[in-house]
């Protein structure tokens, strides 16, 4: 890996205001998309708006790309589809946005007679998900948030220390914020497949902070007479080239599944590969400055070891 960026020599933490101020806004925007999707005046998936899910058998095999376009066709431009394998079975799920006069499921039937008239098909279920239900969603969803979050701090302020583990969990905190944010501003649908990739996200932005942080522990312990600030400089330079390595790995693979994975697959991985993005830049710009703003650890580094 080192003979990729070669031996590095960047003073990371003398660029940390300018970090500080891209990361506030990102967060900033991130907060506001947290607030609009409380007020459910986002782009929320049917797990939280509620709405409408049908289950169907088909007699004949069925590509979901001929029903999306049957679906689009007729107005219903908002279906989520999903495949269950070999037994030509599909659920349509449609939120309650979308939904007119007539019963949805109707709607979705009359459309399936009419553009499928050859491939004839029954109704296995049908269910409605009302806004109490999808209400309940949000608040379910945002406890595993917080759960996750206090579990980082716990982990790595146990593994290391209570200043590590503050700021390993307001980066991980930087990098949901950040991607929600992003899909606030394209108005991507909030589902629970995005807060199932956003908490994938967390996993992924924790051990990428713990190696660099592991980094600067060593570090702090071997060269106790430089100042805190040139020894995490020292620390991140050496892992650098491991961090974007591995990061491009993880990369390439979410590439191909957010261009060509489906619309299933798609917002899952592009959560994640722009989480990526955002967990490279936080352990190097939010998360090893962070600790030169603990009270009493801005000089040397204290005698712990």
């Amino acid at each position: 890996m080192l003979e990729i960026l070669g031996k590095t020599n960047i003073d990371f933490m003398s660029k940390r205001k300018a970090a500080f101020i891209f990361s506030g806004v990102l967060v900033l925007l991130g907060l506001v998309a947290l607030v609009q999707i409380a007020r459910g005046a986002a782009n929320l998936g049917i797990d939280f708006a509620g709405g409408t899910a049908v289950q169907f058998k088909f007699d004949q095999a069925i590509h979901i790309d001929e029903v999306r376009k049957a679906l689009e066709s007729n107005g219903l431009s908002n279906a989520e589809l999903q495949e269950f394998g070999q037994d030509n079975k599909l659920l349509v799920r449609i939120k309650a946005s979308t939904t007119i006069e007539e019963k949805t499921a109707d709607r979705v039937m009359a459309v399936f007679a009419k553009e499928f008239p050859n491939n004839k098909f029954v109704v296995e279920a049908t269910t409605e998900i009302g806004p109490t239900i999808g209400k309940k969603l949000q608040e379910d969803a945002l406890i595993a948030v917080v759960i996750s979050f206090i579990g980082i701090i716990l982990y790595v302020a146990a593994r290391f220390e209570l200043r590590f583990g503050v700021a390993a969990a307001v980066a991980t905190f930087h990098d949901v914020l950040a991607v929600l944010g992003a899909f606030y501003l394209l108005d991507k649908e909030i589902t629970l497949l995005v807060v199932t990739a956003l908490l994938t996200l967390t996993g992924y932005s924790l051990t990428d902070t713990v190696v660099v942080f592991d980094r600067i522990r060593e570090t702090l312990r071997l060269r106790r007479r430089d100042s805190e600030e040139s020894m995490i400089n020292i620390a991140v330079n050496q892992v650098l080239s491991r961090t974007i390595v591995t990061s491009l790995t993880v990369v390439l693979v979410l590439i191909p599944l957010t261009l060509a994975g489906g619309e299933v697959l798609h917002d899952f991985a592009l959560v994640l590969l722009s989480g990526v993005i955002f967990g490279t830049y936080s352990s190097i710009f939010v998360a090893s400055p962070l600790l030169l703003l603990w009270p009493g650890t801005g000089g040397r580094v204290s005698k712990r070891t």
